[in-house]
């Protein structure tokens, strides 16, 4: 008997990088798709991206998100087993987070707790970075919970910040961490559930 796939839904609000990296990675999966992408943006570049995969397609305003029950019912409806912000920024209601008990993540550009909370997304981290004059900088995997950036962390690395590095540099190398670990981190995350 063949196990039916595990299921991912992908949320963004931009441009979509790290969600093209979860794309790739699951295009030909013999036990994971993304079978869903949600956005809370029309003009997102990362609509294209997913269409680009055939991965439907589904953008909801404000008030369903936080006033309704359609995206829970939309994501158990269509099987999700494991939802995946990249990129997404409006904090998840709690509805949401009870309905998918840590099965949400999120990745931070950030080696947190340093550097997260609202407003503290994209390079606006990485300039805080710069101004701080850290020495370090990286990502953050973890688990959405009802706070910005506070859910329990799943996988950190690091990556060094020389003292002559801008913030778009900054962003340049921490980006190449994200590409790199998201989709693995997704991956070995998903496999490892119970059914």
């Amino acid at each position: 008997m063949v196990q039916p796939k595990r299921k991912i839904a992908v949320f963004a609000s931009g441009g979509g990088t790290n969600a093209e990296k979860i794309f790739q990675r699951f295009q030909h999966h013999p036990a994971i798709e993304v079978s869903l992408l949600l956005t809370n943006n029309p003009h997102a570049g990362v609509i294209n991206r997913a269409r680009r995969y055939q991965i439907p397609v589904e953008i909801f305003d404000r008030p369903t998100f936080t006033k309704t029950n359609e995206i829970v019912t939309l994501l158990q409806e269509n099987g999700i087993d494991l939802i995946v912000l990249a990129g997404f920024l409006w904090l998840v209601p709690r509805n949401l987070i009870e309905a998918f008990p840590d099965k949400i993540i999120n990745i931070h550009p950030a080696l947190l707790p340093a550097y997260g909370g609202k407003g503290m997304y994209g390079m606006y981290v990485h300039q805080a970075v710069v101004v701080a004059k850290e020495k370090e900088s990286g990502i953050t995997i973890h688990y959405v919970n009802e706070q910005y950036d506070e859910g329990n962390h799943i996988f950190q690395i690091s990556c060094a910040v020389d003292a002559a590095d801008t913030p778009e540099q900054v962003a340049a190398k921490v980006q190449v961490l994200e590409h790199q670990y998201y989709p693995e981190i997704v991956e070995n995350l998903i496999l490892k559930m119970k059914n």
